[in-house]
Formats: structure tokens, sequence, C-alpha cells
């Protein structure tokens, strides 16, 4: 959980949200909240269901096939476009030793290496993706605490600057800033997403999701505080490498900034390998139910790792890599708005299958306190899920919408595929099995335990319904 969160996006965040200002704090505490409202929304939905996919999951549960596809396409974009976000930042650091000119080519270069490495460690199997992930996330956590501890001793409140630096209005800004900011949480759902591969799911995926949540929390919100407080507006605004400067600042020298920089650069690969993992996950997850195309299902020798999913997400994530630092300025915060949009469909559809489960069937099931508790955690996370998408911006909206209707004609093809035309039908048992006849007495204690019914309710009906 936390080296699927903790990537290369908190990292780069000081930089993106500067120019927004020390108000951009707010928005992230305020993201926090709505991350630990969706933390809390699938550590209950994976109790319910624990297998893999996640959001998909949940979703086709929930309302259909249909909506399982949509949300399945929608976190598949997610997850590769996500890629793509962190190796640019990941570049960013990389940086700091090679291409200090900041040379386009050799950026991509850099960035599809960074992107390759994680899927060849993909493809040699599980085992050695969760040992991979183990060792990259004690050592980017290091430098990450220094800075939300050490760091807070030296701040200097004339480097935050003009509260709010955007020209915008108080929650025009704060919006805008949070649909960034949400980036660096993406992930929090992961460990849904492969509960199907980890022990005791029911148990585990509830609280690695939620202590994950937790943990990042804190990490996040003071680490960006010192950052903010360490480096000048100007300088933050300017800078690729946020955390390298500001370790800079506190120690003197560059030896402290080089060793934050190694520090990202393990934390990108690492987030890297997590989330290819989750690339293939989902669609693998989608593609055994017939709602993805087959391909994604096919698992590889003796490594048992979705192979075409790995290597199909991380060829779509190369390429809109190169696109983006070929037609953009501000690749990382034009690729992290859509990765952001993307992921919030799923994030809304998972909210609101855990507010219908509960208000159909959980008052049954569960105390009065424990039910209006659930459906108010579920409520907020929908809420907040809405007010991302807002805070997106009309082009990352046009390209996201445009990017997920593009699903449209998969599924189509699918459904002829499968020579299917509207939802399947359920199964139903025969007649006989699914209602037992009862006997004389039972029927007539039912029958003297309904109301009583005004004369000629029974004539009045047509005879099929008697």
């Amino acid at each position: 959980m936390i080296g699927s969160i903790i990537g290369t996006g908190v990292f780069a965040l000081p930089s993106a949200l500067a120019p927004y200002g020390p108000i951009s704090l707010v928005a992230i505490v305020a993201v926090t909240l709505g991350a630990l409202a969706l933390a809390l929304t699938f550590g209950s939905l994976s109790r319910r269901v624990p297998a893999s996919g996640g959001p998909y999951v949940y979703a086709r549960e929930a309302f259909g096939e249909f909506a399982g596809f949509l949300n399945a396409w929608s976190y598949w974009i997610t997850v590769w476009a996500g890629n793509a976000a962190i190796v640019v930042a990941w570049v960013g650091y990389v940086e700091v030793f090679v291409n200090t000119g900041h040379k386009t080519w050799i950026s991509i270069l850099i960035a599809l290496v960074g992107l390759w490495i994680p899927a060849a460690i993909n493809l040699t199997g599980a085992r050695n993706t969760g040992a991979f992930q183990v060792i990259t996330t004690v050592l980017k956590f290091v430098p990450l605490v220094f800075m939300a501890t050490v760091g807070l001793l030296f701040i200097d409140p004339d480097n935050f600057g003009v509260f709010n630096a955007s020209g915008q209005s108080a929650v025009g800004a704060i919006s805008a800033a949070a649909a960034i900011a949400l980036f660096s949480y993406l992930g929090l759902e992961a460990a849904s997403v492969v509960a199907g591969r980890v022990r005791d799911p029911e148990h585990n995926v509830p609280r690695a999701t939620v202590y994950g949540t937790l943990v990042c929390a804190a990490v996040y919100i003071l680490g960006t505080l010192a950052v903010f407080g360490t480096v000048s507006h100007a300088q933050l605004g300017a800078t690729t490498a946020p955390f390298t400067d500001a370790a800079n600042n506190i120690v003197g020298g560059s030896w402290a900034g080089d060793a934050v920089a190694v520090a990202a650069i393990v934390s990108g690969i690492g987030a890297l390998n997590g989330w290819t993992m989750l690339c293939a996950e989902m669609p693998y997850a989608a593609a055994r139910d017939g709602l993805f195309p087959g391909a994604f299902a096919r698992l590889r020798g003796d490594s048992g790792v979705p192979a075409f999913g790995i290597v199909a997400s991380t060829v779509l994530a190369s390429l809109i890599t190169v696109f983006s630092y070929t037609r953009f300025e501000d690749v990382f915060t034009k690729i992290v708005l859509l990765s952001v949009l993307t992921a919030v469909i799923p994030y809304l559809f998972s909210a609101a299958a855990q507010l219908y489960w509960l208000l159909v069937r959980g008052r049954e099931r569960l105390s009065r306190r424990r039910l209006a508790r659930d459906v108010t955690v579920a409520a907020l996370a929908m809420a907040f899920s809405y007010w991302s998408i807002q805070g997106s911006g009309y082009q990352t909206v046009y390209y996201g919408l445009f990017v997920l209707l593009l699903g449209l004609p998969v599924y189509v093809w699918l459904k002829r595929d499968r020579g299917e035309y509207g939802e399947p039908e359920p199964t139903r048992l025969p007649v006989t099995q699914a209602r037992a006849p009862e006997t004389p007495p039972v029927a007539r204690a039912k029958r003297a335990a309904q109301p009583s019914r005004p004369s000629g309710f029974r004539k009045n009906l047509p005879r099929h319904h008697d």
C-alpha cells in the first residue's frame, strides 16, 4: 500500500502546487480527509467482496456488467497514465545527476528506461515484485520522514510567500490544488485490486488500506509543509526536485540534496513496480469475466503473471510520455490531472456501490449506529470524488471523457463476440428447487398471518396474478 501510494508524486508535489501558494496546504488537508473516507469505504467493500479487481468488482456486483466494464476501462487508463506521470517526476530527480540541461530527447530516453525496468521485474512473478516493493519502500521512507520531522525545525515563514498566489478565489484555488494533490493518494485502492493474491484478504486488505493511507497522510502533510517553509516560493516554482533543494537549504552544500534525489529515484522505481502490477491485475480480473479482451487473462508460464497486460500498459505509458514531452510544457501537471480524473470515476462508483449495499442490505445486517456511520463515510467519499472532478479543469475533463468513451467500441466488440444483447440473464433455479412445497400447517399459518383483503380484491385481478 505505502509503496504504491508514495511514488514520485509526493517528491514533485510542492513544485506542482507552488503556483497556488500556501493555500494549497489547505487543499492537501481537505484531500487527506477525502482520501481517508475513500480508504474506509474500500476497506468495507473489500470485506464483502475479497476478490481481485477492486473498483471493477464492486461496480459489477452492484450495478451490472456495463458499470463493471466502464470502471475497469477507466481504472486501467488511470494506472498506465499514472505511470507516465510518475516517470516524468522520476526523470526530474534523475536529472539532478545526468542531463542537467534537460534536453528533451534525453529526458524521453530516461523516462522509457524507468518504465520498462519495473515491467521486466513484474514479468518475473509476483514474489519478486513484492520483494522489490518492500526494499524500495523502506529506502524511500527515510528521507520523507526526515523532512516531515527534522525539516519542520528549519521552517522560515518568509519562504511561504503570498497565501493565495493563484489570482483565483480561495475556493477555486483550493479546488484546483486539490485535483493535483489527489494524485499523491492514488493507489489507496491498491490492496483491494490485488486482494485475490493476498493472504486472509477479509482482514489484511482493510487494515492495509486504512493504516497505509494514514501513514502516507502524515508524511505528505508534514513533508510538504517543511518544503514550503525551507524553499523560497520563487525557487519552488522553478525547480523539478523540490525535496532536494529543501535538504540542501537545511544542511548546506549539496550532499543531502543528492541523497534525497537518490531516495526519490528509488521511490519512483518502487511505485512504478507496484503500479505496473495494477496495470495488469485490473484487466486480468475483468478479462476472466469476459469484460476485457481475452489476451489480458492469459498467464505467462511458471511466473503466473498476466504478461500481455503488463506489456500493453507499459507501451501505452511510453507513448503518452513521449507525446507529453513533445507537446506540453507542464508535462507532469497535465498527465496528473488526466490520471486523477479517470481514477475518480471508479472511486465514485465504489462509493455508490457501498451506499447501495448499505441502504438495501445493510439495514438488515447492521446496527443503527453502524449503519449511520458507514452511510456517512460513503456519502463523504462520493461528495469528495465529485469535488475532485470539479477541480480538474475543462480541458482535462474533455481529454478524460474522450479516452473514457473510447471504451465503448471495445465493449460493443466484446458483446458481439459473445453473441449477447443487453444484460446477461441471471442463472435461475428450476421451480422445484427454487421453492420447496410447504406442508399444510405451515401454509395455513402463513395465510392466517396475512392482512385481510377487501372483498372483490381477488376477482378484480387478472387470473395470472392469482
